[in-house]
């Protein structure tokens, strides 16, 4: 049996968790208006007077406000020049003054009222011609602005809010680290309460549980993949029961602050048969080429051709082609558990110092099984420094049994 592979159980691994003790500070007010002032400058240099940023990971980013985006209109309005502007409905005040991280202008709206009159009359207030827009705003409501304030040109602001949230502070850097080896300690368990018969419900269970017990608010998503489901990058449809053989892989997260771990293992029940292990290798050294392909400087690009060089010389894809990489070989990653730039082709964007991304050059034997090995580095002026430790090897895939 592969080393740390079963011989527990879900209460007796519960059961010796605490909550993570080495915790990172949490992002405080003078980072924030630090953030602020980097996104007035891309907003100027973008030909844009104000920047819009609708509820979401971005407005958790400059503001500290954690709530996702619904059907109301929940943004801010970052002129180049003069205070921020909050809008928000009414009756939520009491709970955006408890969040807001920031010193904002708010401005609240009735149910039966227009928001969008309110971003209009904040636009016309800070003199705004040119409206650079939050790229993961809804169409409706940017349409609905459009309308409100139609002598107003709006523009993409995507390089805005890339340029600002893909660079991650010493304190950004910290918050993911533990958030990481938090699941990476979970993932370690997980492995431990395998046994014939199993279900991948079950040990979804034990690792939403697992995650509380370190501290975290469960997992904020979990994968697991059994034989045959685990050649489909997101599994299929319907239970999977554990037997002796199957390849296992298991990709999960959670979160610390609002910023995301991502992390997937993969590995053999039993004994591994002779394509497994050749696999399995070969996913390993793929995703070590990409990392080490890593220097500020070098685009996004580089790093996934160089996983894929490795995946062809073992006469894999080439390409996207099966057997091989069906996807791209990594993401950034932040307060959004996939955000850019992106490791994949076409993505010119250089490295910078700073920058967080998977490396997971997964590889799919079409309807047999499939190998992701992910962890995450971050880009240093020297190369590149992993979050988490990557798998050592197929027999021992957490290292020697602690």
């Amino acid at each position: 049996m592969t080393i740390g592979i079963g011989g527990s159980t879900a209460a007796a691994e519960l059961a010796a968790l605490t909550p993570w003790q080495d915790r990172a500070p949490p992002i405080m007010r003078e980072e924030r208006l630090a953030r602020i002032e980097r996104a007035r400058s891309l907003t100027a240099a973008a030909g844009a007077d104000a920047l819009l940023i609708g509820a979401g990971a971005s407005l958790r980013y400059f503001a500290g406000v954690p709530w996702g985006a619904t059907e109301r209109l929940v943004a801010m309005l970052l002129p180049v020049k003069g205070s921020p502007v909050v809008i928000c409905p009414r009756f939520e005040l009491g709970t955006l003054e408890a969040d807001l991280a920031i010193d904002a202008d708010i401005r609240l709206w009735e149910e039966d009222e227009s928001p969008s009159a309110l971003v209009s009359g904040a636009l016309k207030d800070a003199g705004a011609a040119r409206l650079a827009v939050d790229p993961d705003m809804a169409f409706v409501m940017v349409d609905r602005i459009r309308s409100a304030a139609p002598s107003v040109a709006l523009i993409d602001g995507s390089q805005i809010v890339t340029g600002c949230r893909s660079i991650k502070s010493a304190v950004e850097l910290a918050l993911l680290g533990q958030a990481k080896a938090m699941t990476l300690e979970v993932q370690r368990r997980a492995a431990r309460i395998l046994a014939p018969g199993i279900t991948a419900a079950e040990v979804r269970r034990f690792i939403d549980e697992a995650h509380r017990g370190l501290g975290a608010a469960g997992s904020s998503f979990c994968i697991v993949q059994f034989g045959r489901s685990t050649a489909f990058p997101h599994g299929l449809p319907g239970e999977s029961v554990l037997a002796e053989g199957d390849m296992v892989l298991i990709d999960t997260g959670c979160t610390v602050e609002g910023y995301n771990s991502d992390i997937t293992r993969t590995y053999v029940f039993g004994d591994a048969d002779a394509e497994q292990c050749r696999i399995w290798e070969v996913e390993r050294e793929a995703q070590q080429a990409a990392f080490d392909a890593v220097r500020p400087g070098v685009p996004c690009a580089a790093v996934d051709d160089a996983a894929r060089a490795v995946l062809e010389k073992a006469g894999l894809g080439p390409d996207y082609r099966l057997p091989g990489l069906p996807h791209r070989t990594g993401h950034g990653i932040g307060l959004s558990i996939h955000e850019g730039p992106y490791l994949v082709r076409g993505d010119l964007t250089p490295l910078v110092p700073g920058m967080c991304f998977s490396n997971e050059p997964m590889i799919v034997v079409p309807d047999r099984f499939g190998v992701r090995l992910e962890d995450h580095f971050h880009v240093t002026e020297d190369g590149a420094v992993w979050f988490t430790e990557p798998s050592p090897s197929l027999d021992a895939p957490f290292g020697e049994a602690r």
